[in-house]
């Protein structure tokens, strides 16, 4: 049975949950910016210079909310360990860092300021580079595995811790983005509570259900070993 190693699952899962992380943030940096390149003159003096721009905000949104949704298809693709995931979350991500560093550079040419895409672009750097010292060629086969695909790479708990993790991010999005996003005593990120609860308590329920799942398999394929033993020595 073709598997990946063990020290290999670890670092895979951790990467991967990490690019989970990035391209949950990069779907919310590329969504939140919408408030901004739909109405910029309606949070202040502060956004009111985006104005003349107005279009290239909006293509920053369809560009990085694109980014964000690859992102997402790619950490699917990696948990089953399908070919061509791992280039697929390296377009995610190198994307990510061309665009959001173009949109930095342009916040703070107009009003001085950038975040909170600084956020968004350093921890999509820090992911790219997890992902570029993993996929070398001294762990070839972490992310491309070679001849036949591993028929256990942990894919289940991978994607339940996954979602878990995600779940708790989405929840806690509203107070970290509090800072940046807080003009006139209102917390734009948090605006849309009821989606943010429905998306996180989701994910966090759809992880723990693939957890108990998990278990119960195990149990159970573990109670038929044990029947199987039985039967056998009362047999002999």
């Amino acid at each position: 049975m073709n598997t990946y190693p063990k020290q290999w699952r670890f670092m895979r899962g951790i990467a991967i949950v990490m690019l989970a992380v990035t391209a949950l943030f990069t779907l919310a940096s590329g969504l939140g910016t919408s408030c901004v390149a739909i109405n910029p003159t309606g949070f202040g003096p502060s956004m009111a210079p985006l104005a003349r721009y107005q279009w290239l905000y909006g293509l920053f949104v369809v560009i990085t909310t694109l980014l964000g949704v690859i992102g997402g298809v790619a950490v699917v693709q990696l948990i089953r360990g399908r070919r061509g995931a791992y280039r697929l979350a390296l377009i995610a991500l190198g994307g990510g860092v061309v665009i959001g560093v173009i949109h930095m550079l342009v916040s703070r040419a107009l009003r001085g300021k950038s975040m909170p895409v600084d956020v968004v672009v350093y921890i999509t750097l820090l992911t790219l580079a997890v992902f570029l010292v993993l996929g070398g060629r001294k762990w070839r086969g972490m992310f491309e595995p070679q001849g036949t695909p591993p028929t256990d790479s942990g894919g289940p708990l991978l994607a339940a811790l996954t979602l878990i993790i995600g779940g708790v991010v989405t929840l806690n999005l509203p107070h970290l983005m509090a800072a940046t996003h807080t003009w006139n005593g209102i917390n734009w990120a948090a605006s849309f509570p009821p989606l943010t609860l429905g998306m996180g308590l989701g994910q966090i329920g759809m992880g723990l259900s693939m957890l108990g799942w998990r278990v119960l398999r195990q149990l159970r394929d573990k109670r038929l070993l044990t029947e199987g033993r039985v039967s056998t020595v009362s047999s002999s």
